[in-house]
Parts: C-alpha cells; sequence; structure tokens
C-alpha cells in the first residue's frame, strides 16, 4: 500500500505515472513477464497491446500469488523492443492498462531495447509491490 507519492512542490503532476513513492511492509518482487500465455509458454498474437495486455495479466495473476493488489505496486518497468509501435498504440496500451491493473499509477519507467530473449516479446515488464502490514 503507498503510504506517499513523491511529487516536489513545483512539479507538474505526472501523467499516468507517479514520479517515486514511500511505502512501509512486505516486499514483493516480480520478474519480468512477456506477453505470452504462461501455462503454454506461447504467444497468441504479435500485436504490441494484446502482449501488453497479456503480461499485465501475468503481473496481476503473480501478484495474487503473493497476496498483494495492483493497489500495493509501487514501481513498475517496461522494457518494448519498437519505441514507434509503442508510441502510436499508447491510447490502447492505456486502456489495456486500466483494464487489467486499473487506475494506479506506480513509479514506472519505459526502455526500449533492441530485443528480448524471447524473439517474439515485443514487451516485458517486471514490478515491485509493498504489501502493509494491515492486510497481512
Amino acid at each position: 500500500m503507498t503510504d506517499q507519492t513523491l511529487n516536489p512542490e513545483g512539479w507538474p503532476r505526472p501523467s499516468g505515472y507517479a514520479n517515486g513513492v514511500v511505502a512501509t511492509g512486505r516486499l514483493v518482487v516480480l520478474a519480468g513477464q512477456i506477453g505470452w500465455n504462461p501455462a503454454t509458454l506461447q504467444f497468441e498474437s504479435d500485436d504490441i497491446v494484446s502482449q501488453t495486455r497479456q503480461a499485465l495479466l501475468n503481473v496481476r495473476t503473480l501478484l495474487t500469488e503473493a497476496g498483494a493488489t495492483p493497489e500495493d505496486v509501487l514501481r513498475m518497468t517496461w522494457y518494448i523492443t519498437n519505441r514507434e509501435e509503442y508510441v502510436s498504440a499508447r491510447r490502447e496500451i492505456g486502456e489495456a492498462y486500466r483494464e487489467v491493473i486499473g487506475a494506479i499509477y506506480p513509479a514506472m519507467s519505459v526502455i526500449v531495447i533492441s530485443g528480448l530473449v524471447e524473439p517474439r516479446a515485443k514487451v516485458e515488464i517486471e514490478a515491485t509491490a509493498v504489501v502493509s502490514g494491515d492486510s497481512e
């Protein structure tokens, strides 16, 4: 659970993410999740929006397994393989994010990389959550 978001006086509030977050509780760290079906290890789409939705579903499933919720996420790092494809699909990616995660905007970074280990992967998302002592 977020104790405080960091937005220094004079800084405009960022859109779609937080500058920083302070929290207290049990730490949950999730490895990067790609947009494939984790049960079959197969991609069901080569579309960046579909892969992002699946990666976010994988993140949400792992949070549940850890006794956490999307509201407990403090940090997400997104690795994408094509900046132009990501930027052109930002509206749809945002819709998928809100559908799967909700209107929760932790500290986030998006990093463009030359490729991921799985050749068809277009996005990988890792997350850090803190579950407050109240929900344990």
